[in-house]
């Protein structure tokens, strides 16, 4: 499914891209597949009806963890994401040691429906299951079809610490691959997508395994505008009240 041959001709390349990229490193690989083969696997996207948690800072967000059980085809894109020869590829580029979560924890496919929007946000830093993973990368791949800028849905970075920012198009067969850390903000704005057509993509992560935590482990960090006072006020108390219900609860995240 993944075209290795693009990526082992062109690595040099993306290491200078990955690492030089601002605000904060990242890469952006047009036609990372087999034309015909995700063309094949496009037709073979259901409609997904689980609808994401998030309910203050996301809307009319679906997913699917498991969305390699979907197809043959998925189960091929899987394969090729765990593979050694992409996770090599990772560790080049990105000069870090890292590996892909073959569980995709809080990752799969996923689609935003009408009017869904992502607000802007910090990823947990240390994986709830694997105390000592911290993530590392985002691997990022869109699956829009005919996708314009007018549809919205770009994804947007901020670098916390200089305020710089940039937009990124989510056009299909599209791989952006993202670091996260403590100032690497991300999100989308509320898409304007023709009727019956989805933001589709599909979010895997990549880890490296620490001696002990650098950070205080946390869990989503939410950015609001100031207009939203009440948002506001709830992404201040989400990370406490997170913990304290998976605590009790356990993590839904991690159920599904």
């Amino acid at each position: 499914m993944l075209r290795f041959d693009l990526l082992e001709s062109n690595k040099e390349q993306y290491r200078l891209e990955y690492l030089l990229a601002k605000p904060f490193p990242h890469l952006v690989i047009d036609g990372i597949c087999d034309p015909a083969e995700i063309e094949a696997l496009h037709a073979e996207i259901p409609e997904l009806e689980t609808k994401s948690r998030d309910y203050v800072f996301a809307a009319n967000k679906f997913e699917k963890s498991k969305f390699w059980m979907l197809s043959p085809r998925f189960q091929a894109y899987y394969d090729d994401l765990l593979s050694d020869q992409f996770q090599h590829f990772l560790r080049y580029i990105t000069n870090e040691g890292v590996f892909m979560d073959e569980k995709f924890h809080g990752g799969g496919l996923h689609q935003g429906k009408a009017g869904s929007f992502l607000d802007m946000h910090l990823d947990f830093n240390y994986h709830p299951l694997h105390k000592f993973w911290y993530r590392n990368l985002n691997i990022l791949f869109y699956l829009n079809k005919d996708w314009l800028p007018e549809h919205g849905g770009q994804l947007k970075l901020k670098d916390l610490r200089s305020g710089e920012s940039k937009e990124i198009g989510v056009p299909f067969n599209r791989l952006v691959i993202q670091q996260t850390r403590n100032y690497t903000l991300h999100g989308y704005d509320r898409i304007r997508f023709p009727e019956g057509r989805y933001r589709t993509s599909i979010a895997g992560y990549a880890y490296s395994l620490h001696q002990h935590h650098i950070e205080k482990p946390r869990t989503t960090d939410w950015f609001v505008d100031s207009g939203q006072p009440v948002k506001r006020l709830i992404a201040r108390i989400y990370d406490p009240a997170v913990k304290i219900k998976n605590a009790l609860f356990g993590s839904a995240t991690a159920r599904n």
